[in-house]
Order: C-alpha cells, then structure tokens, then sequence
C-alpha cells in the first residue's frame, strides 16, 4: 500500500509570485520617486497618505476586516501606539523620499539592508527578546559596514547610520501595535489624513499646489503615489499567507538588493572603495544572521 505523500514545505508558487511582485516594485520604487524629485518631500508624503487611504480602505472592506481598525480607534492605548508608528513612518517615508531626490538612494538601500539586523538588537534591548552569539556577531559586522560605508561624518555616536535608526524604531513600535500590518496601515494613513489635507489646502491658497484638477503629468505622478503604495502591500498579504515564515525572511532581501542595483547602475551613483567593502560586509552579516534564524527556527 502506498504511503500518502506528507508535503514538506508550505509554501506555493501563488504565494512566491504574490511576494516577489511586491518584492520588485519596492525594488523600483526608486525610479518613479526619481520622476518625482522636483516636488518638495512634505507635498509627496502629503499626497501618499491623502491617496492612500481609500485604497487601503477598500482593501480592507475586501477583506472583511475594517473591525479591526474601528475598535482600535476607540481603544486609547492603540490609538496613542497608531499616533506614534504614524509620525514615524511619516519620517520614514519623508527620508526615502529626499534620499531619492538627494541621489543618495545607496544610502537607502543601506538602511534597508541593516533595518532587520537593527530591529534585532532594539527588540533584544527594549523588550527582552533573546538574541544568540551569531546574531550578536552579525549585528556587530552590520555596525562596522555602516563606519566603513563612508558615512562616519553623518553617523551618531553609537556608530549607527540615523536613516537606519528611523527604520529600526518604527519597526519596533510596529511589533506592539496589537493589529494586523495592513489594519496598522490604514490606522495609521487615517490619522495622518486631516494634517495631509490640511498641508495640501495651504500649499493651494499660497499657490504652490503641484496638483490640479486638470490632470497634468504632476497630478498623474502624485495620484498614483497612493498606489505605489497600496499595490504592494496588497500582493505581499497574499504571498505571506502562502508562503513560510522563512521564505519571507529570505525574500525580504530582494527589495533593498534592486534598490542597490537601481542606484549603481541606473542612477550612476558613486560607489566607492569604502562601500565596495562595506555592502560584502552587509551581506556576509545576512548570512550569518539568516543561518541563525533558520537554526532556531528548527528547533523550535
């Protein structure tokens, strides 16, 4: 009698298209935020969060879960946690976008490559998280790349880029926001909007309003901010839900490698002798810490 066949792996080629897809737009975001550079950071934030909200909406009626975000706006303690990862990813989003515009987009994709390994070390300090040897060590080799990226004059006395410090703290108060990522999402676009709104009505009155209602190239660019933005998020939901939690830790490492990618070769940005040394650095830090992760993760 044949034994039945006991599936190995949870993951599904559905689930791996969904989450390279959202992969690869993040990895070229850069590109159409480079058509955007001419725009002021604040008025592109602004028009992301104003655009973002009926997407996201409508994602979440799809889904059925709009309760969740109606009860945490009536719970105080989760609102108070929504107001804070807002401001945060505000400054997140804000940073991206004049790293973009700044032609500092290596720079970014620093930040993105060390934010797991500095979330690590922040849930370790500030909630108590275990952390082994070999995370320590990748976390220490991370550090070291930062100082040799070529960035020492902007770094802070801990020897930590503050573009990845930004990433690594709305990353951790992310984790104790008690509700879903794209919940989290919608809650925190909401209570962004009426200020979004309101920064968009005085730029109009002083008449520095790069959107109008005759549908321009710029109205074009900054409506389909809210898109950008809630596209991805939209195939990343369904790629985690057919893929492990370990091919999602790899796959995460997609976006800031194409980000990489797209600032050599696409932006001709200056990679020099500093960073040929520290991106490897970064990697072999990756590696290590992945390993680790991986091991763990099989014991238990």
């Amino acid at each position: 009698m044949k034994k039945p066949i006991i599936p190995t792996s949870g993951d599904t080629l559905s689930g791996f298209c969904f989450a390279f897809s959202a992969y690869f737009i993040w990895g070229f975001l850069p590109i159409y935020m480079k058509m955007l550079a001419y725009f002021p950071s604040a008025e592109i934030v602004a028009h992301w969060v104003i655009w973002s909200v009926p997407i996201a909406g409508i994602l979440l009626i799809l889904m059925g879960r709009t309760k969740d975000v109606y009860a945490a706006i009536l719970n105080p303690k989760t609102l108070a946690m929504g107001c804070l990862t807002a401001s945060l990813i505000t400054i997140n989003w804000g940073i991206y976008v004049w790293a973009i515009s700044a032609d500092r987009t290596l720079d970014a994709a620093l930040g993105y490559f060390i934010n797991p390994l500095f979330s690590v070390d922040l849930s370790a300090i500030f909630l108590r998280e275990s952390i082994t040897r070999s995370q320590m060590a990748a976390i220490a080799l991370a550090v070291a790349a930062v100082v040799f990226s070529g960035n020492f004059k902007r770094i802070s006395a801990m020897g930590i880029d503050w573009i990845d410090c930004y990433l690594g703290f709305y990353a951790l108060c992310k984790k104790q926001l008690p509700i879903g990522p794209n919940q989290g999402f919608l809650l925190e676009v909401l209570i962004l909007f009426v200020p979004a709104l309101a920064y968009v009505g005085w730029l109009s009155s002083q008449d520095q309003n790069h959107f109008d209602l005759s549908m321009t190239h710029n109205t074009w660019l900054l409506l389909g901010c809210g898109l950008i933005t809630a596209v991805p998020l939209l195939l990343y939901a369904n790629g985690a839900k057919g893929l492990q939690l370990t091919s999602i830790a790899i796959m995460q490492y997609i976006a800031p490698t194409l980000i990489f990618l797209v600032a050599v070769f696409v932006f001709d940005e200056e990679f020099g002798q500093a960073r040929i040394i520290a991106f490897p650095m970064i990697w072999a830090a990756l590696i290590i810490y992945s390993v680790s992760m991986f091991r763990n993760m099989r014991r238990a």
